[in-house]
């Protein structure tokens, strides 16, 4: 099993490295929907790139929209949610073309003692189950698994946050939580 997953996070990051280099130029879309530039390089494999990327702020309407792509990196490292929020809707969407199997994201909220026993027990699970397993009461929330051009949303029930606990939001397609993950905050 571990050879077979050594194996899957290889093609997916052959992909996206390919991906990367072939689909900017042909696409010719404007700098500003580019990826940010490559902050994952400096940043350290288990810690959310904070610096470099925007903050999503609760707004008026309680919600906001996370964007991903094929270089696997959301667009955003902290959603702050605010505590007047009775439930908050998140929106991921996919800007990048490969498919769900070999690209596909997620957002998965938890307490941040729990992602890694997450990520690790819904990596047998597959992609039909959206690589989460059933049931698992560690997940507060989380979206389905997407693939380029598609988008998904989840409403949170904000009562499921507690004073005093981390949060984290992460992609749960094996080999993507090194780079996609950041925090959840609970603000005034």
């Amino acid at each position: 099993m571990k050879v077979y997953l050594a194996l899957i996070s290889a093609a997916v990051l052959g992909l996206a490295a390919c991906s990367q280099e072939s689909s900017a130029p042909a696409q010719g879309e404007p700098a500003a929907e580019a990826p940010a530039p490559a902050t994952s390089e400096a940043a350290p494999e288990a810690a959310p790139e904070a610096s470099a990327v925007p903050v999503a702020a609760a707004d008026d309407k309680c919600a906001v929209v996370v964007d991903s792509d094929d270089a696997m990196k959301y667009n955003m490292s902290e959603i702050n949610i605010s505590k007047t929020c009775k439930e908050f809707s998140i929106t991921l969407k996919h800007m990048g073309k490969l498919p769900k199997a070999a690209m596909g994201h997620n957002i998965v909220i938890a307490k941040t003692e729990d992602v890694d026993g997450v990520a690790k027990d819904g990596a047998s699970v597959g992609p039909d189950g959206d690589f989460l397993k059933a049931g698992d009461e560690r997940v507060i929330a989380h979206t389905k698994l997407i693939g380029g051009g598609e988008e998904d949303t989840v409403k949170v029930d904000v009562s499921k946050f507690a004073a005093g606990n981390k949060y984290e939001f992460f992609c749960s397609f094996p080999g993507h939580i090194s780079l996609m993950r950041g925090t959840v905050n609970l603000v005034e």
